[in-house]
């Protein structure tokens, strides 16, 4: 039978980041194992060895912070612009951030009706957690049923592998129809180096996500599950009668920091993903393969740190300008004032000056509607591109009478 004796990660603990017990998303005590937690611990295991310090690519000026992990990654928010990297597309275990994966199906799911918060989920013996030391687990009961909102409260706050095990069978019929549906997502949103075999994140050889991955993934659930996002800010939650501690020590120390989710195998090193928004930027950080529970809060920070102190916020066109006059072909009118659809943001290295260009569409023709997407602006800063977008038209043009055409025609043919 299982314990129910109370486990809390402390405020202390969570501080001290390397102090977390367990540190990981994949593994972790059961609440029974909390009792041993003071136990000395043998030097030789209390940490993996650092990987090397990879310095990261950036369009800043001295470049970017080395940081001991396999990969890393810096991304803002708004534009989905990848701001400062190192070895941002290779393919790595992941742990349990696979579970963002796993919450943002449910997420997605509630949204569009397929599930209901109180809708009941059954713990299968497959998906049930056996009190064995080497998981992390919600301690959902052998056949009891929970609702699917404290399914996802513990996939993203305990990093329950029973949770996410438990609502992939309820929503696929099995762990491995569920992983169709991640790779299917995975697709959509563009994560080109992933592929999912689970719901967990526990090991297995094909089982790999990139940084660049992992900070889209991230940046889909903020954009696309607000409804759902606090939770992943919640510091604890409590099932079954035992209190649980969210394992992201910068919720604890950061204010800023509103989510998103550590994992941690002895293949995968231990990893974080991370959001914090400051003055109205938001910067996705993504750390994967570091030594310790300790480092990867530390490499956040440095990395925060550092993308907020480099990186500023800059609009290249304010909102209801004319940015050109679109030429347009057999319409009553000769042209079509065009101008940005919406408010545009750039994020840039600090001080440097924005351009833009302006593309139009070639031979634009008759009927424009307002609205229409008739090109783009280009945005660039010291000749790199730093983001772009849609250059509407600001008024209807209608297509021109018979004889008006037949005239445009004849004028075209002889270039006037």
């Amino acid at each position: 039978m299982q314990s129910k004796t109370l486990s809390i990660l402390p405020l202390a603990f969570a501080i001290a980041a390397g102090a977390l017990v367990p540190n990981s998303a994949s593994f972790a005590a059961p609440p029974h194992a909390a009792k041993h937690a003071a136990a000395p611990k043998k030097p030789a295991a209390a940490e993996a060895p650092a990987p090397a310090a990879a310095p990261g690519q950036t369009a800043v000026a001295g470049g970017a912070p080395a940081l001991a992990a396999k990969a890393w990654l810096l991304m803002d928010f708004d534009s989905g612009e990848v701001l400062a990297s190192s070895n941002p597309d290779e393919p790595l275990p992941p742990a349990s951030l696979t579970k963002m994966m796993t919450s943002f199906l449910v997420e997605q799911a509630l949204r569009s009706g397929k599930l209901k918060k109180d809708d009941l989920v059954t713990t299968s013996q497959n998906a049930w957690c056996r009190g064995s030391s080497t998981e992390s687990c919600m301690y959902l009961p052998l056949n009891s049923q929970a609702t699917v909102i404290d399914i996802l409260r513990g996939i993203i706050i305990q990093s329950g592998n029973d949770a996410s095990k438990a609502i992939a069978e309820h929503m696929a019929g099995s762990e491995e129809g569920f992983a169709k549906l991640m790779n299917a997502e995975a697709k959509r949103l563009g994560m080109t180096n992933t592929n999912f075999v689970n719901a967990t994140g526990l090991p297995d050889p094909a089982h790999k996500a990139s940084a660049r991955d992992l900070a889209i993934l991230a940046r889909a659930i903020i954009r696309d599950s607000s409804d759902y996002y606090p939770i992943y800010a919640e510091r604890e939650f409590k099932y079954n009668n035992i209190k649980q501690g969210n394992r992201n020590a910068l919720l604890y120390t950061d204010p800023t920091v509103d989510g998103l989710k550590t994992g941690h195998t002895q293949e995968a090193g231990y990893c974080l993903v991370t959001s914090s928004k400051r003055n109205g930027m938001r910067l996705i950080t993504v750390i994967l393969n570091t030594n310790s529970a300790q480092a990867r809060a530390d490499q956040t920070r440095q990395l925060l740190g550092w993308g907020y102190s480099n990186f500023e916020k800059a609009t290249p066109i304010q909102p209801n300008t004319v940015v050109t006059n679109a030429k347009v072909s057999f319409g009553k009118a000769d042209t079509v004032a065009a101008g940005l659809g919406s408010p545009w943001t750039l994020t840039v290295p600090r001080g440097q000056q924005v351009q833009t260009s302006v593309e139009v569409k070639p031979d634009l023709q008759a009927p424009v509607a307002k609205g229409a997407v008739i090109g783009k602006v280009v945005a660039t800063s010291n000749g790199k591109p730093v983001g772009e977008t849609p250059l509407v038209a600001q008024a209807d043009v209608e297509r021109s009478g018979l004889m008006l055409r037949a005239w445009q025609h004849v004028a075209k043919l002889f270039g006037k």
